[in-house]
C-alpha cells in the first residue's frame, strides 16, 4: 500500500501542488471569518440542571451583562464633582448599546402621591440644583435612605461605583470592544480631571480584556512558534532545504486550522486559540522524522528518488499510527459533555491528521524538486555528542538495569505521595496576573462591596400572589439576613427591600419606618405599590410576573470551588430551615453558580477522558502488535510521567482545574507517539535477527534514539513557549506538558527498553508474531511465511 502511495505522491506532484494550492487559499479566505468568542465558556450541557435554572432566569429577569466601575473619590459627595460624574453617567447613558445605568447621581427617590394613592420617583440629584445649600439639603435627603446604603456607594461614600447593564447583542459580537472601551474613555476622563483612580470590572468587562489578550497571544504564539521550531530545525539538520520545507508545511496547517475553525461554525476562544501554535508544535516532528529518513536512505544508495520512495514507504505508516494516537489523545474531548471541550477536540485532532498528510505530500515534493542532499547536509546523522548520548543510554539499559528499575519505583513512591497532595480548584480569575490590574481591580470591588459576580437566590412560594403573604415576606427578610453575614456576598437586594422602602415612603421618607409593613399598613401600601407598578418596575426586576416568585440578588467574591462548597454547606441548611422544601422551592443560581458547576463538571469529564484516552490507545496498541503483554509494557512507561507531572502539582501547589488537567491527555496522546516508533523498529530488528530480542532492542535504540531526542526537544521548546501568555492555566499548561514530555522521553529511551530485556522469557513469543496491523519496512527482504520459530523447551 505505502509503495503505491510513493508511486502516486511522487508522479503526481504537479497535481498534488496544485490541489493543495486551492486549498491553502479557500482555507486562508475561510479562516478570515474566523471570529473570536465574546461569550463565557459554555462548561455545561443544555440539559444540565444548573444550565436549565439559569437559562429560566434569563427568560425571567433579562441577562446579567453588567459592567462594574469603582471610582475611588472621597469628594463624591460634593457638589463640584457630583456634577461632573452626573454628566459621566447621562453621556454613558447615551451610548449605543446601553441598556441601562445606575449612577450614585440618578438614584430614584421614592415619594407618596396621596392624591393619586400612589408612589413616584424623582432623582435625588439633578442639574437643577446650583448651589452649595440646595445639594446639601439633596444630600441629606438620600442618605436618610436606608435602601441605598452600601448598594452604590462604599460605607464611607469614599468610594462609588456605576452599574452599567450592556445590551445582549451587542455584547455577543466584535462591537463590545469599542462599547466597553467607549465607557472607559469616559470615566477615565473624570479620574484624570479629578486625580482619581478608577477599577473596573464585572463579567463584560473581564471577558472584552480576556478576548484583547487572546487575539494578540495567537499571533504572538505562531509568531514565536514558527522561530523557536525554525531555530531548532537549523540547529539539527544545518540545512535552510529541511528547515523551509517543514514550515512550509506548519505554515499550511496553521491556514487549514484558521479555516476549520470557521467552516465548523465554532469561535475562537482561550482554549481554542492554543491549537495553531500547537499544530505547529506536533507538526515539526513529522517533518524530522521524514527528512531524518529521507537523509539515511539518500546516503545509503545515493539515489535521490528512491530514497523519497522508501522514506514515504517506511515512516509514513508509523507516522500514521503516531498522529492518530496523537488526534486521539485531543478526540478524546469529544466524549466530554462540554461543548467548549468538544469544539476544541474536534478542531485539534482533524488539524493533526491533515498535517499529517501535508507533511506526507509537501515534504517529498518539494525535495523532489531539489537537488540531492550534500554530504553535510547528512551530517547531522553522525554528530557524535548525540550519537554519544544514545550510545550512553544504551550502556544504562545493558548494565545499569537494576538502578533503572531502583530509581523508578523510588519516583513512583514519591510520584504517590505527591499526587495526594492535589487539590481541585476553580474559579473565573485563577487564570489571571495577579499583579494585573483586571486581577487588583476585581480584588478591590471585592474589598470594598463583597464581590462583582451575579448570584441570585430565587424563592418560590409555588402560590399566585404567594409574595403578598405577610409570613412569606418575613421568610425572605430572614433569608436575607442570613445572606448578609456572609463576607463573600454583597448586600443583597429584594423585593424585600422595595417593600420596606414603599412603607418609608409612605411615612413620608422617615427612616425609622424602613421595616416591613403590618397587615394593615400592608394593605395600603399594596394598594399604592399597584398602582405605582409600570413606573417603578419592580414587577420585572424583583419577582415574577405571577407574584409568586421573589429574586434575591447579590454579587459573590470570585472563590474557588471548594470554598463555594463550603458556603453552600453551611446555607443550604439554613434556606430549608427556613422555607419547608415541601412547600417551596429555593434556586440558587447566576453566572458564578454556572462557571463554578461547570468547573466542577468538566474536571470529572476530563478525568474521564483521560481514562478513555488510556484505554483507547491501549486497545490501538493491542490491535498493532496482538499482544497484551506488549501493551502492558507499553503503556508504563508512558503512565509514570503522567504520575510524576500530579506530583509537581501536588508538591509545588499547582492546583487541579481544567486548563491544568488537559495536560495529561494531550501529553499522553503524544508521548505514546515515541513507544509507537521504538516498538515498530524493535519489531523490525526482530524480523531481521530471527527474534533476537537483546540485539533488537539495541538497534532499536540506537535507530531512534536520535529521532525521539530531536523530536523531544522540538516539543519540548515549542510548548514551553506558553509560559509567555498573560493567562495562569496557558502558562501551567505549556509547563506542564514540556515536562511530561521530557520525563516521558526518558522514560521510553531507558524504562521500555530495560522492560524489553527483562522481560523477553515473558514476552518473547507471544509479541508480535502475528500484529493485526503492519507497522514494519516493507522493502524488507523477510518472507514471514518462511520465517520458522523454534520454542524453547520448558
Amino acid at each position: 500500500m505505502w509503495k503505491f502511495l510513493s508511486n502516486i505522491i511522487l508522479k503526481n506532484r504537479i497535481v498534488i501542488i496544485i490541489m493543495i494550492t486551492a486549498l491553502t487559499v479557500f482555507m486562508a479566505q475561510k479562516g478570515r471569518e474566523a471570529k473570536l468568542s465574546y461569550s463565557m465558556a459554555k462548561l455545561l450541557p443544555n440539559d444540565h440542571q444548573v444550565t436549565v435554572d439559569y437559562n429560566d432566569f434569563l427568560n425571567k429577569y433579562g441577562s446579567q451583562n453588567v459592567l462594574v466601575i469603582a471610582v475611588e473619590d472621597s469628594l463624591i459627595t460634593t457638589l463640584s464633582h457630583l456634577k461632573k460624574w452626573d454628566k459621566v453617567s447621562e453621556s454613558i447613558k447615551n451610548i449605543n448599546g446601553i441598556e441601562q445605568i445606575i449612577s450614585f447621581s440618578n438614584l430614584p427617590i421614592l415619594q407618596k402621591d396621596a392624591d393619586e394613592k400612589k408612589f413616584t420617583v424623582k432623582k435625588w440629584f439633578s442639574e437643577d440644583i446650583q448651589t452649595e445649600e440646595e445639594f446639601q439639603k439633596a444630600l441629606a435627603i438620600y442618605q436618610s435612605q436606608p435602601f441605598f446604603k452600601g448598594l452604590i456607594n462604599s460605607e464611607d461614600n469614599k468610594v462609588t461605583t456605576l452599574l452599567i447593564t450592556l445590551d445582549e447583542e451587542m455584547i455577543r459580537s466584535s462591537k463590545r470592544e469599542i462599547l466597553i472601551f467607549s465607557i472607559k474613555a469616559l470615566v477615565d476622563n473624570y479620574s484624570t480631571d479629578f486625580g482619581v483612580k478608577a477599577h473596573y470590572s464585572g463579567l463584560p468587562y473581564i471577558r472584552t480584556v480576556d478576548s484583547v489578550k487572546v487575539k494578540n497571544e495567537i499571533s504572538m504564539f505562531i509568531l514565536f512558534t514558527l522561530l523557536i521550531t525554525a531555530l531548532i530545525l537549523y540547529l539539527f539538520f544545518r540545512s535552510f532545504k529541511a528547515t523551509i520545507s517543514s514550515i512550509i508545511v506548519v505554515i499550511i496547517g496553521v491556514i487549514f486550522s484558521f479555516g476549520s475553525i470557521a467552516l465548523m461554525g465554532y469561535e475562537i476562544s482561550i482554549l481554542m486559540a492554543l491549537v495553531p501554535p500547537v499544530l505547529i508544535v506536533i507538526g515539526i516532528p513529522n517533518c524530522i522524522f521524514l527528512i531524518n529518513k529521507f537523509h539515511s536512505e539518500f546516503r545509503l544508495s545515493k539515489n535521490k528518488e528512491d530514497a523519497l520512495s522508501k522514506m514515504i514507504q517506511k515512516i509514513g505508516n508509523i507516522t500514521l499510527l503516531t498522529n492518530v494516537t496523537t488526534a486521539s489523545g485531543f478526540a478524546a474531548f469529544i466524549l466530554t459533555n462540554s461543548e467548549t471541550l468538544q469544539e476544541f477536540g474536534v478542531i485539534a485532532s482533524l488539524n493533526i491528521l491533515f498535517i499529517f498528510l501535508l507533511s506526507l505530500f509537501i515534504i517529498p515534493i518539494y525535495f523532489s524538486f531539489s537537488s540531492a542532499p550534500k554530504k553535510r547536509h547528512t551530517q547531522h546523522l553522525d554528530k557524535k555528542w548525540i550519537n554519544n548520548l544514545v550510545q550512553y543510554l544504551a550502556y544504562l539499559v545493558k548494565y545499569k538495569r537494576k538502578h533503572i528499575y531502583v530509581i523508578t519505583v523510588v519516583l513512583i513512591v514519591v510520584g504517590f505521595f505527591g499526587i495526594i497532595q492535589l487539590k481541585t480548584t476553580g474559579n473565573i480569575t485563577e487564570d489571571l496576573p495577579k499583579e494585573q490590574a483586571l486581577y487588583q481591580d476585581l480584588k478591590f470591588l471585592e474589598s470594598n462591596f463583597g464581590g462583582v459576580l451575579p448570584l441570585e437566590v430565587l424563592v418560590n412560594t409555588k402560590k399566585k400572589n404567594g409574595l403578598l403573604k405577610s409570613y412569606n415576606l418575613r421568610k425572605i427578610e430572614k433569608l436575607s439576613d442570613v445572606l448578609e453575614t456572609y463576607p463573600e456576598f454583597s448586600k443583597p437586594s429584594s423585593y424585600i427591600d422595595a417593600v420596606k422602602y414603599s412603607k418609608q415612603a409612605f411615612y413620608n421618607g422617615d427612616s425609622t419606618y424602613y421595616s416591613l409593613p403590618n397587615s394593615q399598613e400592608q394593605r395600603v401600601i399594596l394598594s399604592y405599590l399597584k398602582n405605582s407598578s409600570e413606573g417603578l418596575g419592580f414587577g420585572n426586576l424583583l419577582m415574577d410576573s405571577l407574584k409568586q416568585e421573589a429574586r434575591i440578588s447579590l454579587r459573590v467574591a470570585d472563590i474557588s470551588t471548594s470554598k463555594m462548597d463550603s458556603i453552600f454547606d453551611s446555607l443550604l441548611p439554613k434556606i430549608n430551615e427556613i422555607f419547608d422544601p415541601e412547600k417551596y422551592d429555593v434556586t440558587i443560581t447566576g453566572t458564578s453558580i454556572v462557571f463554578l458547576n461547570g468547573t466542577k463538571f468538566l474536571i470529572k469529564n476530563l478525568v474521564l477522558s483521560l481514562l478513555l484516552v488510556i484505554v483507547l490507545i491501549s486497545i490501538f496498541m493491542a490491535w498493532m502488535f496482538n499482544s497484551f503483554r506488549m501493551v502492558v509494557v507499553s503503556i508504563i512507561p508512558n503512565l509514570i510521567p503522567l504520575l510524576l507531572t500530579g506530583a509537581i502539582m501536588g508538591y509545588f501547589g499547582i492546583a487541579l482545574k481544567p486548563s491544568t488537567i488537559l495536560v495529561f491527555s494531550i501529553a499522553f496522546g503524544i508521548s505514546v507517539d515515541d513507544t509507537i516508533h521504538f516498538l515498530a523498529k524493535y519489531r523490525q530488528e526482530l524480523l531481521m535477527n530471527n527474534w533476537n530480542i537483546r540485539k533488537s532492542v539495541f538497534s532499536a535504540l540506537n535507530e531512534t534514539g536520535v529521532s525521539m531526542f530531536y523530536t523531544s526537544v522540538v516539543l519540548f521548546f515549542g510548548f514551553f513557549i506558553f509560559v509567555a501568555s498573560d493567562f495562569g492555566g496557558t502558562i501551567a499548561l505549556g509547563l506542564l506538558v514540556s515536562i511530561t514530555l521530557m520525563l516521558a522521553m526518558l522514560s521510553n529511551l531507558l524504562l521500555l527498553p530495560a522492560l524489553l530485556l527483562s522481560l523477553e522469557k515473558i514476552i518473547n513469543y507471544e509479541a508480535f508474531q502475528e500484529p493485526l496491523l503492519d507497522t514494519f519496512d516493507e522493502e524488507e527482504d523477510i518472507e514471514l511465511d518462511e520465517l520458522k520459530v523454534k520454542r524453547k523447551e520448558k
